[in-house]
């Protein structure tokens, strides 16, 4: 016979859960252009410091700051792997692998067009307030990244949409 699940790991396992599935939120947020989700991930007070040439301030200024940058790509997703989180009450410390794709617009003269790949990890505070987790800070860490002329711009069928037309917010919602 085995013994039950105690309530505190119960409770753990959601929370992690609960935390898994707002960091993952966020990607999506960022790839369907979906403003509100995005400042959701983050408590009012919440701030992010992406290193000081990217971004220092709080959670709701980097959403603006993200989406100006955002606008100014074609497309672009994230993708989250190794996610690790310790959970201590209502407190939680996370680290989630992030891999980025961004295409630009296009620019210059010869309007080129680049493809951008990042790799780097989101490394969150988190709080448990009123029953909702969400950041409390966030560091980015940049692990890799590179730039390249992009020689085949043009979008293949089915093409993601950056808005609620795409298909996946009309079967989640």
């Amino acid at each position: 016979m085995t013994d039950p699940i105690s309530t505190d790991a119960l409770e753990t396992l959601a929370a992690k859960q609960a935390i898994t599935e707002v960091i993952y939120g966020y990607c999506r947020a960022l790839d369907r252009m979906d403003k509100d989700a995005a400042y959701a991930v983050w408590h009012s007070d919440g701030t992010a410091d992406y290193g000081e040439d990217i971004y220092q301030g709080t959670g709701w200024g980097f959403v603006d700051w993200v989406w100006t940058a955002h606008a100014a790509m074609s497309t672009h997703s994230h993708q989250i792997t190794n996610v690790l989180i310790q959970v201590n009450g209502d407190r939680a410390v996370s680290e989630a692998y992030v891999t980025v794709a961004l295409r630009t617009l296009p620019f210059g003269e010869s309007a080129d067009v680049a493809d951008i790949y990042s790799r780097g990890r989101y490394v969150d505070q988190w709080s448990l307030r009123d029953g909702r987790w969400a950041i409390d800070h966030r560091n980015y860490i940049t692990d890799h990244s590179v730039t390249l002329p992009n020689s085949d711009p043009a979008p293949h069928d089915p093409r993601s949409i950056r808005g609620p037309e795409d298909l996946s917010v009309a079967l989640f919602d």
